[in-house]
C-alpha cells in the first residue's frame, strides 16, 4: 500500500481548528445587543467536557443524542460532542407539525434531548406521547419552567468534566449524524451520515467549487443547524478554521445585517427569503457590506429579479446552489467557468447564476425519461434528476421509501431538471409541483421567478389547480408588497410581456398576506392545494 489508512472521521474536523485555530473567533446573537463570543480554543474545551459528561452519563455508542436548538455556539459544540464521543447526533427541526416532530423522536429512539429553554415548552407538549422518555438536558438559562422531570442544566452537566478528552479512532463508515426530511411527501424519513460522507462534504464545500471559504473568512449559516447541518457549514467551517458567526434565534433583517457589518461577514448562507428582506434593509438604510464576497442561495430557487438587485444596487454576488437531505445536503452550485471571465453579468445571470448549478467535484448526475433512459444536456430536454456520489445516501433509516434508489445506485431526487451542454443544470420543478394543461407542461418555478420580478409583488408561489376540460390551470398565489395593488389582469398582462404565451398564463390570482411555507422556508404546496384547490364561488377567473 502506498499511502497512509487515515479514517476520515469527526476527530477530523474537530482536532485540527483545536490545534491551529485556536484564537479564531465564534461569536452567537443571543438577543438585541447582546452577543456572546469565545475562541475555538474555548469551544474545544467545552466540547470535550460534555464528551467526557456524555460518558458519565452512561450514553453507550452509537446511541442517538438529539438536539432541538438554534444557531450558535453551544450547538456547535453538541455537533462534535456526540460523534466524537462515538454517538449519532440527531437534530430536531422545532418548525415541523408535532405530529411530525412526535413520529420523529419515537421513530429515531433519541436517548437524550438536548434544548434550548424558549423550545422547552414545544418538548412539553410532545412529552405525554413519547413513547420511551428521553434524558432532558436544557442548554441555556439552568432549568426552565417545565413538566418534564428530571432535567439537566447542560452548564452544570459539564462545568466538572476535564477539558481534554482521548481522542478515539472512529472506523469511517461508523454513522454520525441523523436527519430527517422535512415529510413533505408523506412520513419523514432519516438519512444516516456517516463520519467519512460528512468529512468529504465538509472539504468539498470549502473548495472553490462549491461555498468557497478558508482561515481567512467569516461565515455566517443563516441557514438552520437543525436541518441538513445548517448545509454543513459547521463542519467546513470548524476545519479550515473560518470565523463563524450565528445568528441564534433571530432572523429579521435588520440583525442580520448587523450581524454582517459588526462582524465583517465575507460569506453568508440562506434561503432566498432571508436575502429578499435583506435586500430591502439595505436599501431602507442605504447601506453597502464592502466586506462580503458573496451570498450563497438554496432550498429553492431565487428569483432572477433577486440575483440581478443584489448585483445592481449592492455589488455583490449570489452563488445558487441545490441539495436534499439525502444529499448531505450540498450536491450543486452555480460557479462559473474561467471560459466565461469576458461574458457579461446579464449573460452570466441567464446562463449561470439562476442555476442550480454544477455539479459538485465527486457527485455524479444524470437526467432520465420516464423510461430511466438518459436525455441529452442540450438545454431543452427535460427529465428526472438522478444523483449518486460519496455523500449520497443509499438508504433511509430503518429501511423505508427503497423505491427511490435505483437497483444501479441512483438516487431518485424527484426534481425535474434540464442540463446545458456547459454541465449547468436549472430544477424546472418537483415532479409533483409540474402543471399539466392541456397535455402541455408548464414550470411553477419558472413562473415563480418572473412574477418575483413584478412590481408591487413581495412573494409569489404558482400551483395547478384542477380543472374539468385542461385538467390542470396554473394559479398564482401573491403576497403585495405595501400599497401594491394587484389583480388577475395586471398579472396576466405582465407575464404576456415578459413572454409567456397566453396558454400558460394564470386563470385566478389569490392576494394573501403571508404565502404558507414548510418548516425549512420552502412554499408549502400542498396546503395551498388543499386551501384553494376549489374554484371560488364567483369563477375561476375572477380574481
Amino acid at each position: 500500500m502506498a499511502m497512509m489508512e487515515s479514517p476520515l472521521n469527526s476527530w477530523m474536523l474537530f482536532s485540527h481548528a483545536e490545534r491551529y485555530f485556536g484564537a479564531t473567533e465564534v461569536v452567537t446573537q443571543l438577543a438585541p445587543g447582546q452577543r456572546h463570543r469565545y475562541t475555538y480554543a474555548d469551544f474545544a474545551k467545552r466540547a470535550q467536557q460534555l464528551m467526557h459528561a456524555l460518558d458519565r452519563l452512561g450514553l453507550e455508542e452509537g446511541a442517538r443524542v438529539a438536539t432541538l436548538a438554534w444557531n450558535g455556539y453551544r450547538h456547535l459544540e453538541c455537533y462534535f460532542a456526540i460523534p466524537c464521543g462515538g454517538r449519532i447526533a440527531h437534530t430536531l427541526n422545532p418548525r415541523l407539525p408535532l405530529p411530525d416532530l412526535e413520529f420523529i423522536i419515537n421513530d429515531a429512539e433519541d436517548q437524550m434531548i438536548l434544548v434550548e429553554s424558549n423550545l422547552l415548552p414545544l418538548l412539553d407538549r410532545l412529552w405525554p406521547s413519547l413513547a420511551v422518555k428521553p434524558r432532558v438536558v436544557v442548554l441555556d438559562q439552568g432549568i426552565g419552567e417545565s413538566v418534564i422531570e428530571g432535567r439537566i442544566a447542560y452548564e452544570d452537566m459539564i462545568s466538572d468534566e476535564a477539558e481534554a478528552y482521548p481522542r478515539r479512532e472512529i472506523p469511517e463508515l461508523t454513522p454520525l449524524g441523523l436527519c430527517y426530511t422535512s415529510g413533505t411527501e408523506g412520513r419523514p424519513k432519516g438519512v444516516v451520515y456517516t463520519h467519512r460522507s460528512t468529512f468529504l462534504h465538509a472539504l468539498a464545500i470549502t473548495s472553490g467549487g462549491a461555498i468557497g471559504f478558508g482561515p481567512s473568512d467569516t461565515i455566517l449559516p443563516v441557514v438552520p443547524m437543525f436541518h441538513v447541518n445548517a448545509w454543513g457549514i459547521p463542519y467546513g467551517a470548524t476545519l479550515v478554521g473560518c470565523k463563524q458567526v450565528f445568528n441564534g434565534p433571530n432572523f429579521d433583517a435588520p440583525t442580520l445585517v448587523d450581524l454582517i457589518a459588526d462582524e465583517e461577514v465575507t460569506v453568508a448562507s440562506g434561503v432566498p427569503t432571508v436575502w429578499m428582506a435583506v435586500a430591502d434593509e439595505l436599501s431602507r438604510r442605504n447601506q453597502r457590506l464592502p466586506a462580503l464576497r458573496h451570498l450563497t442561495v438554496g432550498g429553492s430557487q431565487p428569483p432572477r429579479a433577486m440575483i440581478e438587485r443584489y448585483q445592481r444596487e449592492f455589488g455583490i454576488t449570489i452563488i445558487q446552489g441545490w441539495g436534499m437531505t439525502e444529499t448531505s445536503p450540498v450536491g450543486s452550485m452555480a460557479i462559473t467557468k474561467h471560459t466565461m471571465r469576458g461574458w457579461s453579468e446579464e449573460r452570466l445571470t441567464a446562463e449561470v447564476r439562476s442555476k442550480a448549478g454544477l455539479p459538485l467535484p465527486g457527485i455524479d448526475v444524470r437526467i432520465v425519461d420516464p423510461l430511466g433512459e438518459e436525455l441529452p444536456w442540450d438545454g431543452s430536454s427535460m427529465g428526472e434528476l438522478l444523483i449518486r456520489g460519496p455523500w449520497v445516501a443509499d438508504s433511509y433509516f430503518k429501511g423505508v421509501g427503497e423505491d427511490r434508489f435505483t437497483k444501479d445506485g441512483w438516487l431518485r431526487t424527484g426534481d425535474v431538471a434540464v442540463a446545458s451542454p456547459e454541465g449547468y443544470f436549472v430544477i424546472v420543478d418537483r415532479t409533483k409541483d409540474l402543471i399539466k394543461t392541456g397535455g402541455e407542461w408548464i414550470s411553477s418555478v419558472d413562473m415563480e421567478g418572473a412574477l418575483m420580478g413584478m412590481e408591487g409583488v413581495a412573494e409569489a408561489a404558482v400551483i395547478g389547480v384542477p380543472d374539468p376540460k385542461w385538467q390542470e390551470r396554473p394559479m398564482a398565489v401573491i403576497t403585495p408588497r405595501p400599497g401594491a395593488e394587484l389583480s388577475l389582469a395586471t398579472v396576466r398582462k405582465y407575464l404576456e410581456e415578459h413572454g409567456w404565451a397566453r396558454w400558460q398564463l394564470p386563470d385566478r390570482v389569490e392576494v394573501v398576506e403571508a404565502i404558507p411555507k414548510t418548516s425549512v422556508g420552502k412554499f408549502d404546496k400542498k396546503v395551498m392545494r388543499r386551501q384553494f384547490g376549489s374554484p371560488p364561488a364567483d369563477g375561476p377567473s375572477a380574481r
